[in-house]
């Protein structure tokens, strides 16, 4: 049953509220279409790997349900209907291998790790009377393995009062590339093409209208191709998750305007040695004190939501792209963020001065490594990723109509070596930064 690239060639996130899975993403269609969630999970497995870490690893979610774009935690997409039909295109991250901060001694000598990747993706789906299957196609697009995966699945759901339950069932076709680089031992084993198969099962209580508890058991045979391997278990490869979501989406009619406003940012930053906290807290806010690296930025976003639960917060979402100017220690680089800012006023003084405090909480994604970040990881020995949380607080002061001069921290890090999202790293980088922000 081997796959080819040429056959699978590929294209550029259980717990739905409606039969609509159309993939393996266990978060489609959880909400309405403009609607917007922040949650974190907790989760377990048993490894694939034989000695592997068995710690709980942790992983913040960020949901995001546009008319024809999502971000579902872990996968960004485009969705496309007709009729019954429903079509994706995605990028996804792959939650196989391993960091090197955390390598299973059994794979000691395998250089270089065989971390994590990113597929490119796309998925059909047709809902049945009973149930829901799809077909979904995977290809490696961070250059690591180079393989492909189909996968071939179905969805239902039972519903009893609060409780959903949604059960899934995929059968996957791996090629040998893709198993052999997770899997095979170089000089030693290859591993080939082969089939998993998998069953899990998802749910979802809601304890009011905003607060939801999810969670999750999964349960993997993997092929022989892969168990055969010296670095490899026999047995199901089980995984648990808890977790709890927060939908910020009003159930009465609190939208922004109908003709949301374009929102433009744009900043300029020092590094700064200082912790995110020390800063807020402004008990630590010197820059250049190791290097003198900056950053230039523009974040371009859209107000999701107004007055959130009838309070004094709106909440807004963004893409930003970030130039980081490495003044000759390394080449200039960009790093791109998705994320969504919640922006805190109503103060007794707005009268006189409109204030804003507001926390932007995302996902950043860095074409090389920052310097600052690479100097912090070699001190305490320890690997570096590219795709890490991204944190913005900020406070702003209105000069003008809709337009606001501010201060705050662009903040990239890990989620303290808890997380393998995040390449299980253990720190990050910060830069104090001017801001204007305006709206058209």
């Amino acid at each position: 049953m081997a796959l080819t690239s040429r056959a699978c060639a590929g294209l550029l996130c259980a717990l739905a509220a409606t039969t609509a899975a159309a993939s393996s993403d266990p978060f489609v269609d959880l909400l309405p279409a403009g609607g917007a969630a922040v949650g974190f999970t907790w989760r377990h497995e048993r490894s694939v790997y034989r000695d592997a870490d068995t710690g709980l690893d942790s992983l913040p979610l960020y949901l995001y349900e546009g008319e024809h774009a999502y971000l579902h935690g872990t996968r960004v997409g485009l969705k496309f209907k007709s009729d019954a039909w429903r079509f994706d295109t995605f990028l996804r991250y792959r939650f196989e291998g391993y960091t090197r901060d955390l390598r299973p001694p059994s794979t000691v000598g395998i250089e270089p790790p065989r971390e994590p990747g990113i597929d490119a993706g796309v998925s059909v789906r047709r809902p049945m009377p009973w149930g829901t299957p799809y077909a979904e196609l995977l290809r490696d697009a961070s250059h690591r393995s180079q393989g492909t995966e189909l996968r071939l699945g179905y969805w239902n759901e039972w519903r009893r009062g609060r409780l959903q339950l949604r059960p899934h069932a995929m059968v996957a076709l791996r090629d040998q590339a893709l198993n052999d680089y997770y899997y095979g031992v170089p000089g030693t084993y290859t591993a080939g093409a082969g089939a998993d198969f998998q069953l899990a099962l998802y749910g979802a209580y809601s304890l009011d209208e905003s607060w939801s508890l999810l969670g999750g058991l999964t349960g993997t045979l993997r092929s022989r191709e892969i168990t055969s391997s010296p670095v490899a278990q026999s047995g199901v490869q089980t995984e648990i998750f808890v977790g709890v979501l927060y939908d910020f989406t009003p159930k009465e009619k609190r939208w922004a305007p109908e003709s949301k406003p374009l929102i433009v940012k744009v900043l300029y930053g020092y590094s700064s040695d200082c912790d995110v906290l020390q800063i807020v807290r402004l008990s630590c806010t010197s820059t250049h004190t190791v290097d003198n690296t900056d950053v230039a930025a523009v974040h371009v976003g859209r107000k999701l939501i107004e007055r959130a639960g009838g309070w004094p917060v709106d909440l807004a979402g963004f893409v930003g792209l970030q130039r980081h100017l490495e003044k000759g220690y390394q080449d200039d680089f960009f790093s791109f963020m998705a994320f969504f800012k919640a922006y805190f006023y109503g103060f007794p003084w707005d009268s006189h001065l409109r204030t804003r405090l507001a926390l932007g909480a995302g996902l950043s994604y860095a074409e090389y490594i920052p310097l600052m970040e690479q100097r912090d990881q070699a001190n305490h020995d320890r690997g570096t990723w590219k795709l890490l949380n991204y944190l913005d607080p900020s406070i702003d002061f209105a000069i003008a109509r809709d337009t606001y001069l501010g201060l705050g921290v662009s903040h990239r890090s890990g989620a303290f070596g808890k997380s393998q999202f995040f390449g299980n790293v253990n720190g990050g980088s910060n830069y104090i930064y001017a801001s204007v922000e305006t709206t058209f």
